[in-house]
This record gives C-alpha cells, sequence and structure tokens, in this order.
C-alpha cells in the first residue's frame, strides 16, 4: 500500500541565532532517512519543498471563477516543508516510518494513503 508522509514544521523553525545549523542538521537526517528508505526499497519519491514566500495558489471559486494569491492557501504557524511516497504493507508500518522523520519540536507528520488508479 502506498502512503504520502507529509512534513509540517513551525513556521519560525529555523529563525535566530542556530537556525541554519539546526536547519542543516535536519536536512542531513531526512537525507539519511530517505538513502535508507531507497534502499530498501520502501520510498518511491519524496523531495523538500522551498519556503511558502515562494508560494502561489489557485482559488476556484463560485461558478468555476478562478483567482491567483500570493502565498500558501492557508495562514497558520505551520508550513508544508516536504514529504514522502513509500509503499509499504500496512498503516502500523508507514506510522514506524513516520516516527523515524525528522524534525525540530512542533513538526507534524501527516500519514494519508494515495488513491492508485489502475491503468
Amino acid at each position: 500500500m502506498q502512503y504520502m508522509l507529509l512534513v509540517y514544521e513551525p513556521a519560525d523553525a529555523y529563525e535566530g541565532e542556530g537556525g541554519e545549523a539546526l536547519l542543516q542538521d535536519v536536512v542531513g537526517r531526512h537525507m539519511a532517512l530517505a538513502e535508507e528508505l531507497r534502499a530498501a526499497g520502501v520510498q518511491i519519491e519524496g523531495a523538500g519543498l522551498q519556503g511558502v514566500e515562494t508560494a502561489t495558489t489557485v482559488l476556484t471559486g463560485a461558478g468555476g471563477r478562478q483567482t491567483i494569491h500570493d502565498g500558501p492557501f492557508a495562514e497558520t504557524r505551520e508550513h508544508f516543508g516536504g514529504y514522502y511516497v513509500i509503499d509499504v504493507p500496512d498503516l502500523d508500518a508507514a506510522l514506524a516510518i513516520a516516527r523515524r522523520v525528522p524534525g525540530v519540536e512542533g513538526t507534524k507528520i501527516e500519514v494519508r494513503p494515495l488513491i492508485v488508479h489502475d491503468q
């Protein structure tokens, strides 16, 4: 079964003194985990995302009218920082991997099964 692990981090996690060093530490741990998951044949894909200041949102409103907005869809104190797509036997296995995803205090990992369409 395929699952997406969505990584949400506090928006200010890497600000201030020591922020850059903390970011490099967390990124290094992500790279190590990703390499391990690829070697085990579990990770299908994954990536980090650029900061929320680079986001643009297309909003579909009434009657299908679309508008474009700078920034992410949600105004929040956390941001969607990256993801992993894994293929494991069940939710328990996905949760075991999600518990290993590196992060700072306040990081949340959302685990969701993918809808796989047969072709």
